[in-house]
């Protein structure tokens, strides 16, 4: 238990945090942890999503601030941080409650009775898991610093914030225990629940691949979308506001820490391959041995032997950026 002088202490010493969140975070102090623990989620899917592009989330585990301006250029890496970032608090908060974790929520009491899907009625039981309350409390807690301003950057947070919140609702699945004589199912218990998380990374990927470009509109209330022959709606994709850098070399402005360094594959012809992750530059191998287990069998009982082998491959890495040679004139 935290009590009111501890929940003011600790949320006043939370780095990023705008006076709306501090005051989130000294009446929902509970909450906080697992906010925490969204942040670790998101960050790893985001490092998993880029893990084979020049830009690899890599910055984002050295900003403190975590819902602070992580890239200051309005890019779509910045739309996919936002989206992502909003949907890691959805998803963890959602859980929290579902688990009984939380004091001010628990499962979603709204889904009682009886209710029918394309296999016919059911009735719902279990703990189906408080989506509807996870959403409403990332909205008040990650949109705080958004709505203080009313530029193009603060919507276009505002705009990605949202998609990453939905991205998470969308992928509700609905479970079910059979009832019956062996399990003929006659009867069925049914409660909604989050499907995982690699599900909304995946999804919130393909949306950064059709973002799209937008402006601000002239009663600066919302965005028009740059190319004027575009038909359709922005209301589900993420949009941007500026054209992305190459993320080649180390630029702290842009979030860049550039591909020097990087493991890249000398036979790919994809963002992964040396050409295009080393941006021209070339690349250095380096002729390594790994330890692997290998003919393992299975003894009687229970357990599992195996021998260690040896193997010597070829690890490509990038080389790093010349320096201009005016740089060296004293």
């Amino acid at each position: 238990y935290i009590g009111a002088l501890g929940a003011r202490v600790i949320c006043n010493n939370i780095p990023g945090l705008v006076n709306k969140q501090r005051q989130l975070c000294q009446r929902h102090p509970d909450l906080m942890q697992s906010i925490s623990e969204g942040a670790k989620e998101w960050i790893k899917e985001c490092q998993h999503q880029f893990r084979y592009h020049r830009w690899n989330c890599s910055t984002l585990d050295r900003d403190h601030t975590v819902f602070g301006r992580v890239m200051l250029r309005s890019s779509r890496e910045a739309a996919f941080v936002y989206a992502i970032s909003s949907a890691g608090v959805v998803y963890a908060i959602t859980r929290a409650c579902s688990q009984g974790e939380l004091k001010i929520c628990n499962c979603d009491g709204h889904k009682r009775g009886q209710a029918k899907d394309d296999k016919g009625y059911f009735d719902w039981g279990g703990c189906s898991e408080n989506i509807n309350y996870g959403i409403k409390f990332a909205k008040a807690f990650v949109d705080a610093r958004e709505n203080m301003v009313k530029d193009a950057r603060a919507l276009m947070n505002l705009h990605n914030n949202r998609c990453g919140r939905m991205a998470v609702k969308r992928f509700m699945k609905l479970e079910c225990k059979c009832h019956g004589v062996s399990g003929s199912c006659s009867l069925r218990t049914c409660w909604l629940a989050m499907s995982d998380f690699r599900r909304t990374g995946d999804y919130l990927r393909r949306k950064y691949n059709t973002a799209i470009e937008v402006t601000m509109n002239q009663d600066k209330t919302g965005f028009m979308v740059a190319d004027k022959d575009f038909q359709g709606t922005t209301k589900n994709e993420l949009v941007y506001v500026e054209n992305s850098p190459d993320y080649c070399v180390r630029d702290r402005v842009a979030g860049s820490l550039g591909t020097a360094g990087r493991v890249c594959s000398k036979s790919s012809r994809g963002t992964d391959g040396c050409e295009v992750m080393c941006c021209g530059r070339g690349y250095d191998t380096m002729r390594i041995k790994r330890v692997t287990k290998c003919e393992c069998k299975f003894k009687w009982c229970c357990t599992v032997e195996c021998k260690d082998c040896e193997n010597v491959v070829d690890v490509h890495t990038c080389k790093p950026h010349k320096r201009p040679d005016w740089l060296d004139i004293t």
